[in-house]
């Protein structure tokens, strides 16, 4: 009877201190964001066109691209860094970078003008993240139904998504608001 009865006890304590130190650990993790792991790819609105990034005319838009340019992949080989979130429910927090002629630019929101705009500056995406960032969006599946496409939120603002919109023969890279309960095929991206 007594070795049970210490044995119960221990359990009890473990359980305890567990839970404080899961807690506290919760806390810590909140408040930055570390990276995980880091994928390479290009990103393809719903036409199959490629985003493509020309920092020198401080323009993103998707493209139709031939397979020769593919190939010298300036401005569209993308690295999304994928970082350690304690909220999988809001989705992946993710980071997007590009290299193009040998530097490296990172995606980032500013409003300009009372509106969104989407920027890429010159720089690294940082390992970690403390708190609110500019550069994370949220990554979903675009529908249930549909998992090999995804939506892209912007952290800092909650309904607003990646998208693009024509302009002229461009079709720009923007941030749009998504009405509430709209299957918006601008937002689809796949990877």
């Amino acid at each position: 009877g007594r070795v049970k009865m210490s044995a119960e006890e221990i359990l009890v304590c473990a359980v305890e201190l567990g839970k404080n130190f899961c807690l506290y650990f919760d806390e810590l993790e909140c408040d930055a964001l570390c990276k995980e792991k880091t994928l390479h790819r290009v990103l393809r609105n719903v036409n199959s066109q490629l985003l493509v990034v020309r920092p020198d005319l401080n323009v993103a838009a998707f493209e139709d691209v031939t397979d020769q340019e593919m190939q010298s992949g300036k401005g569209m080989h993308f690295s999304i860094h994928c970082y350690k979130t304690t909220t999988p429910l809001a989705g992946m927090p993710v980071a997007f970078s590009v290299r193009v002629e040998d530097k490296s630019y990172y995606m980032c929101c500013e409003r300009e003008c009372g509106e969104m705009i989407v920027r890429f500056k010159e720089g690294e995406v940082p390992k970690e993240i403390p708190g609110e960032s500019n550069i994370i969006f949220f990554k979903k599946t675009f529908t249930s139904c549909c998992s090999k496409a995804f939506k892209f939120e912007y952290s800092m603002e909650r309904g607003m998504f990646l998208a693009f919109e024509e302009e002229g023969y461009l079709r720009k890279l923007i941030l749009k608001k998504l009405s509430k309960d709209e299957v918006d095929e601008t937002m689809k991206i796949s990877l």
